[in-house]
């Protein structure tokens, strides 16, 4: 398990990466610590928003609702390639999944298993992207936003040393979800990999 990544070193790290990054109101101090641990960190989570519009989608993620306070990410990926930073520390984004799936992104390996069980809370171990996108599978994803999934993901992966293994979509980790629908999670991983060979 690693140490979480401080904000100032993400900041860095994703601009390295050649990433558009824009810093949202506190983020830097907006988590969700007193509500548990956050770390070590094992891997990053890829989401879809079912939302439209990128200031509400950027507002939502680092308010929350009602039922579930912000921020709900640690950055927001809207369709213009451009990264949010609306939270640093615990998140409410990744939830119960399996440990099944937890081990195999420790140990990077090739194949997940099918998640059955909610038996591991994921938000002390995963950095979380919500991506912009109704979800619908027919809202298209623009490749400025790929782009940027890809960098974002590789700039931790990089900092940390880990490989495109240690990403994974939300529907990976839990059977309850289907987020990020409209791509391959694996297409995702094999251009991360080509990116951190840059």
């Amino acid at each position: 398990m690693a140490t979480p990544i401080t904000a100032n070193a993400l900041l860095d790290a994703l601009k390295d990466e050649g990433v558009t990054v824009k810093e949202v109101r506190e983020w830097r101090t907006h988590n969700r610590n007193n509500k548990g641990p956050w770390g070590g960190v094992n891997g990053v989570m890829i989401h879809h928003t079912v939302t439209t519009g990128s200031k509400a989608t950027v507002d939502i993620c680092y308010d929350g609702h009602a039922s579930l306070p912000g921020p709900l990410c640690h950055g927001v990926i809207t369709k213009d390639g451009t990264v949010h930073l609306v939270g640093h520390g615990r998140a409410n984004h990744a939830g119960l999944g399996d440990d099944d799936v937890y081990r195999a992104v420790v140990a990077e390996k090739k194949s997940l298993p099918d998640p059955n069980e909610q038996n591991t809370d994921g938000n002390i171990h995963f950095y979380g992207f919500e991506c912009e996108n109704l979800g619908d599978g027919e809202d298209p994803w623009p490749e400025e936003q790929m782009e940027a999934i890809v960098r974002a993901a590789a700039a931790l992966c990089r900092h940390h040393g880990w490989s495109e293994r240690s990403v994974i979509g939300h529907k990976e980790w839990t059977n309850q979800k289907v987020d990020p629908r409209g791509f391959s999670m694996d297409t995702l991983r094999e251009r991360i990999g080509e990116q951190l060979k840059k």
